[in-house]
């Protein structure tokens, strides 16, 4: 069993073993597949170097055809064969070397995906409830897509940069050192243009640039999600503004960007050029032959080679662009490797009954503010508790801490008298149902929607759930009744959409059933029908809800205020209306200011 501090405090134990907070899951999927990046970088060398071999075999060709004398028939042939056969070797060992990329790419990518997949599955509910899809499904699609240059192709790519033109510049030294110290020169030149490219300044671009094109998604996607609503609200000048503004910003930052780079990157484009290097390569060669120290024939490799020597520098631009791509995508998703799952229980027990009690319980999103401050409540089994209060009174976030989307800071939560720290995940999971004000359905039938906690169970089980969530009529109007793909064969309305949640919740029948707003687009007729149906399944069961209508309270057993994170009032809905006290006085006020049946605001 984890500890506990005498005033309730829960301490926490230490990570479980392959939690890798610091993100060390990242270098982990990677160590298994280290020999096939070796592999990669060894084919792609060997195939670029095979390469080389027909232009040696044209260098050769060059020095027998200007030789004097008939050139040996027997001797051409077997150059040729020699140069056909480096280039069958090349075209063999590169294609090995881009197949096995790609193929380690997707072992890579599905690795990293197989892992958020699973690691989401661990985190806090809380923890995902907080972040918007949009944000999650890039890390686990755009991002771990990023990383597909730097595993397919930058290995091989680096390694025959460089291992090409070392095969290269030692052939050429034995011919003429210093030709080759004269075609070496577009290097030199390039490689003093990189300090420009890396100043402070030039780096602080880049990172405003990336910002600003981070910006502009943000607001092209908020943009487009948003612009039905601002439109039907007379806003769309406004949203338009915005947008506009990040986008003459975004133009800003690029052109600042484009200005800084563009001299030094055009340097760098000139000395690297093939004329600029055939340039340098052939004033050099001209001068060394006039003065007879280099045979005529000798300038033909360094025209053919000379050009290759530059590969490196351009190589190594792309390459880091790709690997500092791959390295922004790898952080995001090592962030979310990052976020610890909620400790589960070495020895799990499991509870006797499913009476819930909130034990001066303490709780805040940020360390230097609390969102319920000593909370202390009991929920009775056979009873529906309405929790009410004004919007920011923590009502939300009570209701979270029971299926367990947080821990709570300070005191704890029992469930027949186990707290829920000590049961373990699945098994809590077995006995409290949550309704969402936020509902997701699957693109799957009404039935596989109703039936995802239970997913073998029977037909029967889910018109009835169905029935009691009183959305079995509207299900018998779609295309194909319970077989009707939701989100292609029809949509559901906000209300309805609800009612297949609490018919889930229903069907996977737990002992405690949590219901967050959950009749918040219902109509009076729905919550009318949901209202009895709590009424109905609160006999064996201990249902918390958060209540919006009058209806709601009205026919609950006990009704909770929380105000600021604080219980001010409990009681029977009756009692605390005779007691004329915060609640009488927030029950009028919502009354006159909605109506009756009308939703608290």
């Amino acid at each position: 069993m984890t500890r506990a501090d005498t005033d309730g405090t829960r301490v926490q134990p230490a990570p479980p073993s392959g939690s890798e907070p610091d993100g060390r899951g990242v270098a982990r999927l990677l160590r298994p597949h280290l020999g096939g990046f070796a592999a990669v970088a060894v084919l792609r060398a060997v195939g670029d170097v095979a390469g080389l071999v027909p232009l040696l075999a044209v260098v050769e060709l060059g020095r027998v055809l200007l030789s004097p004398g008939p050139a040996d028939p027997g001797h051409l042939r077997l150059v040729v064969l020699v140069g056909a056969v480096g280039l069958f070797v090349r075209l063999v060992f590169t294609a090995m070397s881009s197949g096995i990329g790609h193929v380690l790419d997707d072992q890579v990518q599905l690795s990293f995906r197989r892992r958020l997949a699973a690691w989401l599955g661990r985190v806090p509910l809380g923890w995902l409830a907080r972040r918007r899809t949009g944000e999650l499904a890039k890390v686990v699609g755009e991002d771990v897509s990023a990383v597909h240059p730097a595993i397919a192709h930058t290995p091989g790519e680096l390694a025959s940069a460089f291992v090409v033109p070392l095969v290269s510049l030692v052939y050429l030294v034995t011919i003429d050192w210093r030709l080759t110290l004269i075609t070496l020169l577009p290097v030199v030149l390039a490689l003093a243009v990189v300090p420009l490219m890396m100043t402070p300044t030039r780096l602080r671009e880049q990172a405003e640039f990336d910002g600003a094109m981070g910006r502009l998604s943000n607001s092209v996607v908020e943009f487009v999600q948003g612009i039905a609503v601002v439109r039907t609200f007379g806003g769309a000048g406004g949203a338009h503004r915005r947008f506009v503004s990040s986008v003459d910003d975004f133009v800003g930052t690029f052109g600042r960007w484009v200005r800084g780079m563009s001299r030094p990157a055009a340097g760098m484009g000139l000395a690297l050029s093939p004329p600029f290097v055939l340039l340098v390569v052939l004033t050099g060669g001209a001068v060394l032959i006039a003065d007879g120290s280099l045979a005529p024939a000798d300038l033909l490799p360094f025209t053919l080679l000379g050009l290759g020597l530059t590969a490196p520098v351009a190589a190594l631009g792309h390459g880091l662009d790709d690997l500092r791509a791959a390295g922004r995508a790898v952080g995001r998703i090592r962030d979310v490797l990052a976020v610890e799952p909620l400790p589960e229980p070495a020895d799990p027990l499991v509870p006797p009954g499913h009476r819930v009690e909130f034990h001066d319980v303490r709780f805040g999103y940020e360390a230097d503010h609390e969102v319920l401050r000593g909370v202390d409540l009991a929920l009775e089994p056979g009873t529906v508790t309405a929790l009410v209060g004004p919007s920011g009174s923590g009502k939300s976030t009570l209701v979270q801490l029971l299926p367990r989307f947080h821990d709570p800071g300070h005191g704890r939560i029992t469930l027949g008298g186990v707290d829920l720290r000590d049961i373990d995940g699945r098994e809590l999971h077995r006995r409290i149902s949550f309704v969402f004000q936020d509902v997701r359905l699957l693109r799957a039938s009404v039935a596989d929607n109703i039936a995802l906690a239970v997913p073998h169970a029977h037909r029967d089980d889910v018109v009835r759930a169905a029935q009691l969530a009183n959305i079995h009529d509207r299900v018998l109007r779609l295309p194909r009744g319970y077989d009707t793909v939701l989100g292609e064969e029809t949509e559901l309305s906000g209300g309805e959409a609800q009612r297949i949640s609490i018919a889930r919740a229903l069907l996977a029948d737990t002992p405690v059933l949590v219901l967050d707003e959950a009749t918040a687009f219902a109509d009076p007729a729905t919550t009318l029908a949901v209202r009895r149906t709590l009424e109905a399944v609160a006999k064996d069961r201990t249902v918390l809800v958060i209540a919006h209508r009058l209806e709601t309270v009205e026919g609950a057993d006990a009704v909770v205020l929380l105000e600021d994170g604080v219980i001010v009032e409990r009681g029977r809905p009756a009692e605390l209306l005779a007691r004329n006290g915060r609640f009488a006085e927030f029950w009028r006020f919502h009354r006159s200011a909605t109506g009756e049946g009308d939703e608290f605001r």
